[in-house]
């Protein structure tokens, strides 16, 4: 049952995909003298992440703490990571953002090819010119009213546990005087765990946003502080959100 049911999911989502690729390219063409920005694309990209979202039977996604979300500001988001999925999933908070993402994503056809319409960031992990570049393309977004996610554990959990949050994206928030919006993901590595393909029977996939948290909150300058006070806290709710019954509405 699992292998007809990660057949139909690769499949549909490959099939839509492609087809979503067109428009994509259209769009992206059609703003290059006016939109620099790419916010026609990026907004075509997150209605395809909900689309992926909700056309599975397998899985309902429950958001709550959407409305903590101020559109017209750009973020330094910070989610844990379980799942591949979580990428995905994520635009169910309907935001305007881009991705630090590994350079081996970018090579992936199709999928790259809209990373790069939409000016997702790429990384090439352990290649310091690659982590400054990062960096300047981070602050630049910022700057440009964009959001900017970026995994501070750097790789997905294979428990669900929250691990150590790398510095980099604390050094962002703190560079850019922008506030860190910290995201709890839970379930999605029920469904795809790292190094799979088959999906499991987890149904139900929980985002939660928590509260924002202003440079004037910060406490400190230090991005290893601020790493490591933020990390504590998403713990804490992480766990209290796992102690919570699952309400599907």
């Amino acid at each position: 049952m699992e292998l007809i049911k990660s057949a139909w999911v690769w499949l549909s989502s490959i099939i839509f995909i492609t087809l979503a690729l067109p428009v994509a390219l259209l769009l992206w063409l059609i703003s290059i003298p006016f939109d620099k920005r790419r916010l026609m694309n990026n907004r075509w990209m997150v209605i395809q992440g909900i689309v992926l979202t909700k056309m599975s039977p397998f899985w309902k996604v429950v958001v709550d703490g959407r409305e903590k979300i101020d559109q017209n500001q750009a973020y330094v988001i910070v989610p844990n990571h379980q799942s591949m999925l979580d990428i995905v999933f994520f635009n169910m908070l309907h935001h305007r953002l881009r991705w630090v993402s590994k350079i081996e994503v970018f090579k992936i056809p199709i999928v790259g090819w809209e990373m790069r319409m939409v000016k997702y960031i790429e990384l090439v992990r352990g290649n310091k010119s690659s982590v400054m570049r990062m960096m300047e393309k981070c602050v630049e977004s910022l700057r440009d009213g964009i959001s900017v996610v970026i995994f501070p554990e750097g790789t997905r959990s294979l428990t669900g546990a929250i691990g150590k949050f790398k510095a980099g994206a604390f050094q962002i928030a703190v560079k850019t005087d922008k506030p860190l919006l910290p995201v709890l993901i839970d379930g999605t590595g029920d469904i795809l765990p790292k190094k799979g393909f088959i999906f499991g029977n987890r149904s139900v996939v929980r985002i939660r946003v928590l509260d924002p948290i202003f440079p004037g909150n910060f406490k400190t300058g230090d991005p290893d502080e601020l790493a490591a006070m933020v990390q504590t806290r998403m713990v804490s709710a992480m766990e209290q959100l796992r102690s919570e019954p699952i309400k599907v509405k």
